[in-house]
Parts: C-alpha cells; structure tokens; sequence
C-alpha cells in the first residue's frame, strides 16, 4: 500500500510541475480587453499582416464603451524573428488613421486608444515594422 501511495504521489508531483511549466510558457489565448473598457466585442472579419508569404499577425476591429478599437496579435511563430514594432489604429472610410499607437518589440498585444469613429465605416488597421519596411493589414470593413 505504501509503494502505491509514493507511486501515486510521484505521478500527481510530475504531472502538477508539467501543467505550471505549460502555463508559465502560454501566452494570452484570447485578446485581453482594452485600457478603460472591459466589454468590448469583434465588428467586422479578421484580417492579417504577412511576411513573405506567411502570416505573422492578426488584426481586429473591436466595439466597447461606444467607440471603436483596434487591435493586432502578433503570432507567436513570428515572435523570435527580428521586428522593431508594431501598430494599430481604426481607419475611417476616408483613410484617416485614428487612436494609433505603437510599441517597441518584444511588446506583441497593441490595442489602438478609443476612437470616436461609431458613425462612420471603419476597418482595424495593423502595422509591423521589419527591417525598415511596414507590413500592414485590416480587417474588414464595417458600417
């Protein structure tokens, strides 16, 4: 019985340090929420970056709290390659970039600022910078 309990006790050891190793390593599942607005929810289709062919981010227009967000995920199969930053920002009809903001790598969650843009057709708008160049993407747009 007592050979049983210490087996038993070793497996449930290993299989708890295996499961905080895993979460140690996750990154988010999901798009957190934007500064200042906990309930926000997609407008419009996905849309992505891509770097010589392959995608490498993801980006998303979100509506919360009366304005339009948008937000870009940088896909963790990118992460290790030699990025300076990234952007997101909402874009009216007329090309107007509103609420940008950009962070420095290894930062690779960006959610624009709140924008004023409800009443008017907007696409989320992402932008990685690679050696020098933008990539860019959007979503779709939405009326």
């Amino acid at each position: 019985m007592g050979e049983i309990v210490r087996r038993t006790a070793t497996v449930l050891a290993a299989t708890a340090a295996a499961a905080a190793a895993m979460l140690i390593n996750a990154g988010p599942a999901a798009a957190s929420t934007p500064s200042g607005c906990s309930s926000v929810s997609q407008i419009g289709s996905t849309g992505y970056i891509s770097y010589h062919g392959a995608k490498v981010a993801s980006v998303k227009q979100y509506y919360g709290c009366g304005k339009n967000y948008s937000y870009l995920w940088v896909w963790e199969s990118f992460r290790d390659h030699s990025w300076q930053n990234s952007s997101a920002a909402v874009l009216t009809s007329n090309g107007d970039a509103h609420g940008m903001v950009t962070k420095s790598r290894p930062a690779y969650e960006v959610w624009s600022t709140g924008t004023n843009t409800a009443s008017d057709c907007t696409r989320g708008f992402g932008r990685i910078q690679i050696a020098g160049e933008p990539f860019v993407g959007a979503s779709s747009q939405v009326c």
